[in-house]
């Protein structure tokens, strides 16, 4: 029986050796954003056990304690109250709740993604006149591409920064919604199509790190990884002039190819990009003759493009996944594809049939006039994009 006892303790500790060899990256960050971030887990994680642990263990011993074969157990069958034991059990979680609440309160503003560093570490502040590096992140299907505005570069999968410098990202999507995330560096952030996130980070430890996409985006998700590399600066500088001696140019016609679904891309480079093709991305305008949402965004504020806007329709019609050349990403949801739907609505039989036709439709009740409808509205402003 001791044999079997010791046994099947040694046999409990067996599944910590296949954790042997796991990174605990995420309480091992090397980040000054993610080890605050390690600390805010930790700190909630202790407070949350002062409840939890206590309340496991009185279970365990109140059923041991009370149980049927304990006839020597107290047994106070007219007992009903106990100033003490109330105060004990709301006190307790009540100030537990006080102190998780001060420390989310404190830890959302400081550790917002959107909110300029003002620190290195806990020991260092930001030197005066430091210039952070801006890096410009696009998610596509499935890779990720890195614009290096102001070293005029880009990479594909490929990420670096200089150890203890400020690093701006600026971040958007091409089609899909993704989630840029790098565990050693800060938490995860969205990326997300006509729209631009922001994350400040920095990297305080040289080495290679993972990053990836934390947000299912199609079948290519698994594989949409890079690395990301804090380097000294010379090891920077280096890794920069390296990008521009092998790196190609990275123009509309070559973004437009790139974008294309696949999986498993390689590292590339390129050692030139045109001056406005994030912008372009980010209001999702990169194919040529469509209108830009800064654009659009414009016409609306004017009042919008009343009858002669039936032009910018196709305009504002976008495919990103290309599912009309017939290059379907594979798990594309209907929307992503424009392919009728597995179940179509059954038709009517009193002869009435819906129109919901928004773009032109002809609204002439009295009193109700839309933009774009055949009322006589003002004309509409000039158009604003012909990159036919």
């Amino acid at each position: 029986m001791l044999k079997l006892v010791k046994f099947s303790r040694l046999l409990s500790v067996l599944p910590l050796l296949f954790l042997a060899g796991c990174n605990m990256v995420v309480m091992a960050p090397s980040g000054d954003i993610a080890a605050q971030q390690r600390d805010l887990i930790v700190i909630s994680t202790v407070l949350m056990l002062l409840i939890i642990i206590p309340v496991i263990f009185l279970t365990l011993f109140f059923a041991w304690r009370y149980r049927r074969s304990n006839t020597a157990a107290t047994y106070a069958p007219e007992w009903h109250h106990s100033t003490r034991l109330e105060i004990v059990i709301w006190a307790a979680p009540l100030a537990i709740i006080i102190a998780l609440g001060a420390v989310t309160w404190i830890s959302t503003h400081k550790l917002d993604p959107y909110r300029p560093l003002d620190r290195l570490d806990a020991e260092r502040a930001i030197p005066a006149n430091t210039k952070p590096l801006i890096v410009e992140v696009v998610a596509l299907d499935w890779k990720w591409l890195f614009f290096y505005p102001e070293l005029g570069i880009a990479t594909i999968n490929e990420l670096a920064a200089p150890v203890d410098m400020p690093i701006n990202f600026k971040i958007t999507a091409s089609s899909v919604m993704n989630s840029f995330y790098i565990p050693a560096l800060a938490g995860q952030i969205y990326a997300m199509p006509g729209m631009e996130t922001k994350l400040h980070a920095v990297i305080n430890k040289q080495g290679e790190y993972e990053g990836f996409s934390a947000n299912y985006s199609g079948s290519g998700f698994s594989h949409m990884r890079f690395k990301f590399h804090g380097l000294d600066q010379a090891g920077f500088d280096a890794w920069v002039a390296q990008v521009k001696q092998q790196g190609t140019m990275l123009n509309r016609d070559a973004y437009l190819k790139l974008e294309k679904p696949s999986e498993k891309e390689p590292v590339r480079y390129y050692a030139g990009a045109d001056a406005d093709l994030y912008n372009a991305i980010l209001n999702m305008c990169a194919a040529p003759g469509k209108m830009c949402m800064n654009e659009m965004m414009h016409i609306d504020m004017m009042g919008g493009g009343g009858k002669e806007s039936a032009e910018n329709r196709e305009k504002l019609q976008y495919d990103n996944r290309h599912a009309d050349e017939g290059i379907v990403a594979p798990a594309a949801t209907v929307p992503a594809t424009g392919a009728p739907a597995r179940s179509e609505p059954a038709e009517r039989t009193d002869g009435n049939s819906m129109q919901h036709d928004m773009p032109g439709m002809d609204m002439q009740h009295e009193g109700h006039s839309m933009p774009g409808t055949s009322n006589g509205a003002d004309p509409a402003p000039a158009q604003l994009n012909n990159n036919n």
